[in-house]
């Protein structure tokens, strides 16, 4: 039986503020895996080069203003979906004078033909449709990168609250095919798996509260049984590890 001590700090970190895409509550309690590449320093790298850049799904402006630090292009424009990212990354970006709209990163985007010379997109969602989007609005020889989190990715930790993957089709199989398709010549395909560790449960419930999609519905009322099988797993182990994957695809019109 769990004691009620435990529990307390469960419904604590359950409801503890989360904002943008900063996970410095857990600190280290926490440890997330990292691709074998560096996203940042390859769009740092494509950033230099560029006169106009869209980032997708910026979240809160956290990553892409940390990649416009080295230099900021003549046009920047940011979208997200997620409304209350949108003040946050306006705040964040408000010092490379950027432009925030929220807007959905897979629907159609309100951009001119050829607008963009260099298209950026971690984490954000991508189909058919998108990439034929990003395609139009890309300039002649234009780039787009992306780093995925792969739908499969996590799957054993979903399966613990029985759970399914929300996307299983993004994979690096499937975006590479949809670039192809469309026109794209892909320059570079990676990817990865690793480990995600939980030092605590209190940390895999801030994860999840953090990203709703990963397990729908979730409260630590309505799982409290499960959490319970998840903290003698951590008293015997120590520590709870879960697969993530990932993949980054870097493709020029």
């Amino acid at each position: 039986m769990i004691s009620q001590k435990i529990v307390d700090q469960w419904k604590k970190d359950e409801k503890a503020f989360f904002e943008g895409w900063d996970f410095s509550y857990l600190k280290s309690r926490y440890k997330l895996a990292n691709p074998s590449w560096n996203y940042k320093t390859l769009a740092k790298r494509l950033i230099k080069k560029s006169c106009s850049v869209l980032d997708i799904a910026t979240g809160g402006g956290e990553v892409f203003s940390e990649i416009l630090s080295i230099y900021k292009p003549q046009k920047i424009i940011a979208i997200e979906g997620y409304k209350p990212n949108i003040t946050v990354a306006r705040k964040n970006l408000k010092k490379f004078k950027a432009t925030v709209i929220y807007a959905n990163e897979t629907k159609k985007f309100h951009f001119k033909d050829s607008e963009f010379d260099l298209i950026l997109n971690r984490h954000g969602g991508l189909n058919k449709k998108s990439i034929k989007e990003l395609y139009r609005i890309l300039s002649p020889k234009g780039i787009f990168l992306t780093q995925q989190v792969d739908g499969n990715s996590l799957k054993d930790l979903e399966k613990v609250f029985n759970a399914k993957p929300k996307w299983p089709e993004n994979n690096m199989q499937n975006i590479k095919k949809f670039c192809t398709n469309t026109g794209f010549k892909i320059k570079e395909a990676k990817e990865w798996e690793g480990k995600t560790i939980f030092k605590d449960v209190g940390a895999v419930i801030y994860f999840l509260k953090a990203i709703p999609w990963i397990v729908s519905g979730f409260s630590v009322n309505r799982y409290l049984k499960v959490l319970e099988k998840l903290q003698k797993r951590i008293e015997k182990k120590g520590e709870l590890n879960f697969k993530s994957k990932f993949f980054l695809i870097l493709a020029q019109k």
